[in-house]
């Protein structure tokens, strides 16, 4: 019966195409946009008032600057590669395989480092290990060197960004390995350990070829963060496609050579994804078996247990812990905090921008979900991957892409007597915002679409619900809490944002994000604590959401 319903619904046509898949078309559309806007200018001539134009600008890039921001961006995306994987896949195995001190907490805490950006944990361990900081300071004082005595590494170095991109990225991996491990089957490990392998030949023979799927996607997660950041990197002065973009288009004033550095930045991310397809090649990862029996945990003690609890505490302490610490330590040391007008205005742009990209994401990928449901068309299909694949899209390219075509809309109205303002306005900013996070939102609501039987859908239709009323009355008391995470990720990923907000912002509209980074970068640390402790305290509630949910759920296993 409810095949016959669901072919009855998605044959509700306008004009032929269903009303549905047309706004998915426009919401792709939308999405795309900002690619084509890049792509458009990757072999435009050099713009002829831009510094030491030669040729084409592509041309001049690659012979002056480019290969410097490819490389080190190369060498940043390598620490992070190997850090993530280490970290990311190690506390995972421990706390999936192993009962050790600490354990239960370390299930949950190891995602924490989720709630600080990039650039935050930056401005909080300059001001830790720079040679004024506490450490150094201390060395010095009890050592009774003087500043040519002693050698102290760098962190403001392309080796200090790549460690702590790796200590706040690590949870990709960790998050999505550590499911894969507890989703193995037990008749496939009890089989390797009837044969004589030990826990760890297991784990590298069963277990780990088996979850490498899910350590590629979190791999992947971080590397694509790393490219797209910029904060950081540009507080400790490397060079990279994503410093290399703003420079062009604000230094310089040369937008072709931004949207060329994007385009390169971009068609990075795409090859990275495809690579890590490629490599997987014909090989599949089914896990035999029943997921439903209980996995087998391995008592570890003495050394090896202690070994084990410090291995997993040192990423939350460096990657969460003591940046927080740092925060609260130059909280305590700015003599007069501000929580004035100035501070107020900030955290209320942050909240407006973030609950107006929200709700608007979450009404998006509402429509989307349903749509995929409904039409169930190869065409909508299509549309949702299209909007799936905004979170790979550094936020700098996004920007450059958008503020393309709307500057020669903005122009095209000037020269008809219409005026529309969009470049640096509030609306291209949130724009910008769901190009780059309706994947979040999208994922969240989707999967919790998936899990409402389609006999409901025939159920309902056989009671006379239409498909407004069907989503208002049996679907949308069902998603409310896939809903409100949706809505949480974005409002938390939207706080956090800097590239996009920095190129998008309309003239004199700061964030708390942006005073950040401004502040920070005049060397003002002291000042720039408190709308960074404020970004973090936003961040962590969903953090703390998702680990609570995390533990909550290993206890009814």
């Amino acid at each position: 019966m409810h095949s016959n319903l669901s072919a009855g619904i998605a044959q509700q046509q306008t004009g032929g195409i269903h009303p549905l898949l047309i706004a998915s078309l426009a919401v792709a559309l939308l999405v795309g946009i900002p690619v084509a806007g890049v792509l458009s200018n990757l072999f435009q001539t050099a713009n002829p008032d831009a510094v030491n134009a030669s040729g084409t600008t592509f041309a001049h890039l690659w012979a002056t600057v480019l290969p410097e921001y490819i490389g080190n961006s190369f060498i940043i995306a390598v620490i992070v590669l190997l850090l993530t994987a280490t970290i990311g896949i190690g506390c995972a195995w421990l706390v999936a395989a192993f009962d050790f001190p600490g354990k239960r907490l370390f299930e949950w805490a190891l995602i924490l480092p989720l709630a600080m950006p990039a650039y935050v944990v930056a401005y909080a361990y300059t001001d830790f290990l720079q040679f004024s900081g506490p450490v150094q300071t201390a060395l010095r004082a009890m050592s009774g060197w003087q500043a040519h005595d002693y050698w102290f590494p760098q962190i403001r170095s392309i080796g200090g960004a790549g460690i702590l991109f790796a200590l706040v990225l690590y949870p990709y991996v960790y998050l999505l390995v550590r499911n894969a491990f507890l989703e193995r089957s037990p008749r496939m490990w009890d089989a390797a350990r009837t044969l004589g392998v030990g826990p760890w030949q297991a784990f590298f023979k069963v277990s780990l070829p088996l979850a490498r799927p899910a350590a590629a996607a979190g791999i992947a997660l971080a590397l694509m963060e790393t490219l797209a950041d910029y904060g950081a990197v540009a507080y400790f002065g490397v060079p990279t496609l994503t410093t290399g973009i703003y420079k062009s288009w604000y230094a310089f004033s040369d937008r072709p050579a931004a949207a060329q550095i994007a385009a390169v930045l971009l068609i990075a991310v795409t090859l990275l994804m495809l690579l890590e397809q490629k490599s997987r090649g014909r090989a599949r990862y089914y896990a035999v078996g029943s997921r439903t029996a209980a996995q087998p945990i391995h008592r570890l003690r003495g050394g090896a247990a202690w070994s084990a609890a410090l291995f997993c505490a040192m990423p939350v302490l460096l990657g969460f812990l003591l940046p927080l610490l740092i925060l609260l330590r130059l909280l305590l040391r700015e003599e007069s905090l501000n929580f004035g007008a100035r501070y107020i205005g900030w955290l209320q742009n942050s909240i407006v921008l973030a609950g107006a990209t929200a709700m608007i994401a979450v009404a998006i990928c509402l429509l989307l979900a349903y749509a995929a449901r409904v039409t169930k068309s190869r065409l909508q299909a299509a549309c949702n991957r299209i909007v799936s694949m905004g979170y790979a899209i550094p936020g700098a390219v996004i920007a450059v892409g958008i503020l393309i075509p709307l500057s020669h809309l903005d122009a095209w109205g000037a020269e008809h007597g219409m005026t529309f303002v969009l470049t640096g306005s509030v609306v291209a900013l949130i724009y910008a915002y769901l190009v780059r996070f309706l994947a979040v939102s999208y994922q969240s609501v989707q999967a919790g679409l998936s899990k409402i039987t389609p006999t409901m859908d025939a159920s309902a239709r056989s009671l006379g619900h239409g498909l407004g009323s069907m989503l208002w009355r049996v679907h949308t008391p069902l998603l409310w809490r896939s809903v409100l995470t949706a809505g949480l990720l974005v409002f938390v990923d939207v706080v956090k944002e800097l590239p996009a907000t920095l190129t998008v912002r309309p003239f004199n509209f700061d964030t708390l994000a942006v005073i950040t980074y401004q502040l920070a970068a005049d060397e003002r640390l002291a000042e720039a604590a408190l709308p960074a402790f404020t970004i973090v305290m936003i961040a962590f509630v969903p953090v703390l959401v998702l680990a609570r949910a995390i533990a909550k759920g290993k206890r009814q296993d």
